[in-house]
Parts: structure tokens; C-alpha cells; sequence
């Protein structure tokens, strides 16, 4: 079974490796959406693979350092690519999330990515 919980942060950045005169070059903000699945086997007492609550507990420190706050300014996000934020997401919570399988990030309504560990 895969379950989804999803969190929502508004921030800012630039990408400081694009090109110069390329529109990301410069200071902009997104309304981020981030969905975290995790897989595993429904727990026959519980009746599910993880409780909501516990996700949204473990993703709360992650809001509080990216919400309203310069990407680039925190550490290991000085090229605040989407895909380098959804890898940062992934790194922060998978120790603490048994079966974390998915990380999806959309800068926008309709851009974003998917990072399932594959560089872990």
C-alpha cells in the first residue's frame, strides 16, 4: 500500500548557475507543494501504514526552515533547483519515515519533479 500526505510553503530563491538573462537568474518566489508517499504494509492493528499525524510531525522542522525564507541561504540548497530541494527533503526525512518511496515537488501549478532515493 502507498500513502501520500502533502505540505505547502511559500519561498524564494535564485539559481545562481543558469545563464545570465535567464528569468530564474533572478530573486523570485514559488508556492511550493510537496507530496511525501510512503509504501509499506497496512498494519493489521492500526489499520494503516503510518499515521498522518506522523508525517506531518516530521515534515513540521522542514515547513519552519523553508517557509518564507531565501532557498538559497539555507545549507545545501545554494542551487535551489527543484530537484535539489526535493533530494533535500528526501535527506531530512528518511531516517525518521520507515518506506519513504516518493518525494514530489511542484514549484507550480504545472512544473515540478519526482525523487524517489535514487541517488541514496
Amino acid at each position: 500500500m502507498r500513502i501520500f500526505k502533502e505540505f505547502r510553503f511559500e519561498a524564494a530563491h535564485w539559481l545562481p548557475r543558469v545563464p545570465e538573462g535567464h528569468k530564474c537568474r533572478r530573486m523570485h518566489g514559488h508556492s511550493y507543494r510537496c507530496v511525501v508517499h510512503v509504501r509499506g504494509p497496512v498494519d493489521p492493528e492500526t489499520g494503516w501504514v503510518v499515521d498522518f499525524g506522523d508525517l506531518r510531525d516530521a515534515f513540521a522542522p522542514l515547513r519552519r526552515e523553508l517557509d518564507h525564507h531565501l532557498l538559497n541561504e539555507i545549507e545545501g540548497l545554494d542551487n535551489p533547483t527543484c530537484e535539489a530541494v526535493a533530494r533535500w527533503i528526501w535527506r531530512r526525512l528518511a531516517a525518521g519515515i520507515p518506506g519513504l518511496c516518493r518525494i514530489e515537488l511542484h514549484e507550480t501549478e504545472s512544473a515540478g519533479c519526482v525523487y524517489e532515493g535514487e541517488d541514496e
